[in-house]
């Protein structure tokens, strides 16, 4: 311990670097990193020179002894490792815009998590994820995997029951957007705010809230059903919630949940997006232009503020903490993608669940939940099968269990155009997708 950490970030071009980093200047003094090796493919070589140089700078202003390192191989990266986070996007932002706009083609909702987009998304990022582990099981078998990418709940699934390696956690932003936006919406400090998730990664629910221990469920229902003070994310559109819908649900939905209960204005909104070749991909593709722009100013030595634009705000707070929390044993509550272990009734123990766990040095345990509410459970084990399904299609390349999975999730309306979405759509990533393409019925 006395030689300090060794963290490795593959994906390390990413835009959302320098907030991880900023995160760990910030904690510096109760988690020492000596080492930080970003790694990225030869495709992202100047991406991954862009951030690197710019963490250098961070690094060096904060004065603090952590050294950057840039690396295309993973192997070199990887070996004697204490901690190893993914932040990857297989296919880049170019693949996004495939999975965001030819599902929207087909009269359906373009998500990057969900629907058809979310698990072409899967299909692509499964089986590198896969072979990560499986370099981490040999190289560094002790390290933490710390998965950010997404469909994080999908990978999550995958990395649980398909590889050898245990040590590992999913991270998402998401539960800590909502906590800092309640505790905005009542005026209170965050810290005072409690917030009992249970569910699946971005098909997550709030069981209840609390404020010192207080429950406040009712008062922020209440003000969730104000159209003025709504809870959402940069890549979501701020539909209002009706107050009735709210009060009757019972339980707070997450900025994603307006995909599968207000489906048809969402997919009104993208059917305009898409003839004006502006949606969420695309506009993401933009910001990316612009930020790394800003990288390569050899002055900027800080995370710039439009970082907030890129919609990952608090990203560093979610990898930080679980990785501290687990480094220092703190015992502390967090909400992660983690093996269900009994604590959701109704899902398999081997399957990834979101739900509130106790994080310490032998990682995080699930604080156990019991039934979901009748009003949730449905849709929460519909997207558990969706996601099952679709692991297993990633590791198999199995055509008719993508399609399977394709056609179980809500966010497509119709089998019949299940299977032409299918289609073009593995013909579009076909480079990303070599075990389907050994066996597609398209060639």
């Amino acid at each position: 311990m006395n030689k300090g950490l060794k963290i490795v970030t593959i994906g390390g071009g990413s835009s959302y670097t320098p907030e991880f980093v900023e995160g760990l200047i910030n904690r510096y003094d109760e988690l020492p990193v000596r080492e930080l090796w970003l790694v990225d493919i030869p495709a992202g070589k100047e991406k991954l020179e862009i951030v690197g140089s710019l963490a250098r700078r961070m690094v060096s202003k904060a004065g603090v002894p952590m050294t950057i390192h840039l690396a295309l191989d993973r192997e070199e990266a990887l070996k004697d490792a204490d901690f190893v986070t993914t932040q990857m996007r297989v296919g880049q932002l170019k693949a996004r815009i495939q999975d965001e706009r030819l599902p929207i083609k087909y009269g359906m909702i373009g998500q990057e998590t969900n629907g058809g987009g979310g698990l072409f998304k899967g299909l692509r990022t499964i089986p590198v994820l896969l072979e990560i582990a499986e370099d981490m099981q040999r190289l560094c078998p002790d390290a933490w995997l710390i998965n950010f990418t997404n469909p994080a709940g999908m990978v999550t699934e995958a990395l649980l029951r398909y590889s050898k390696h245990s040590k590992v956690v999913g991270v998402c932003n998401l539960p800590i957007n909502t906590k800092m936006t309640i505790a905005r919406l009542l005026g209170v400090e965050v810290a005072s705010v409690d917030i009992r998730f249970a569910g699946l990664n971005h098909m997550v629910y709030g069981l209840d809230v609390t404020v010192d221990g207080v429950s406040v469920l009712d008062e922020v229902l209440e003000l969730m059903g104000d159209e003025d003070k709504q809870l959402s994310m940069k890549n979501i559109a701020p539909l209002p919630w009706n107050p009735d819908f709210l009060k009757a649900l019972g339980v707070i939905p997450c900025p994603y949940h307006r995909y599968f209960y207000k489906t048809s204005e969402i997919l009104e909104k993208q059917l305009e997006e898409f003839k004006t070749g502006t949606t969420r991909a695309e506009v993401v593709q933009r910001l990316e232009d612009e930020l790394f722009e800003l990288y390569k100013n050899e002055d900027l030595d800080v995370k710039p503020s439009q970082l907030q634009e890129r919609g990952g705000a608090y990203y560093s707070d979610a990898a930080c903490n679980v990785i501290s929390s687990i480094f220092n044993d703190k015992g502390d509550v967090q909400t992660l993608n983690v093996r269900n272990d009994g604590s959701i009734t109704g899902i398999p123990d081997e399957s990834a669940v979101e739900v509130n766990c106790i994080v310490t040095k032998e990682g995080p345990k699930p604080i156990h939940i019991g039934e979901l509410p009748v009003a949730v459970s449905g849709l929460v084990q519909q997207i558990k099968s969706f996601e099952r399904t679709a692991a297993e299609a990633a590791v198999s390349g199995s055509y008719e269990k993508a399609l399977l999975a394709m056609t179980i999730n809500p966010l497509v309306t119709s089998d019949s155009r299940a299977k032409p979405l299918l289609d073009e759509l593995l013909d579009v990533h076909r480079e990303f997708l070599p075990s389907f393409h050994a066996k597609s019925t398209l060639l």
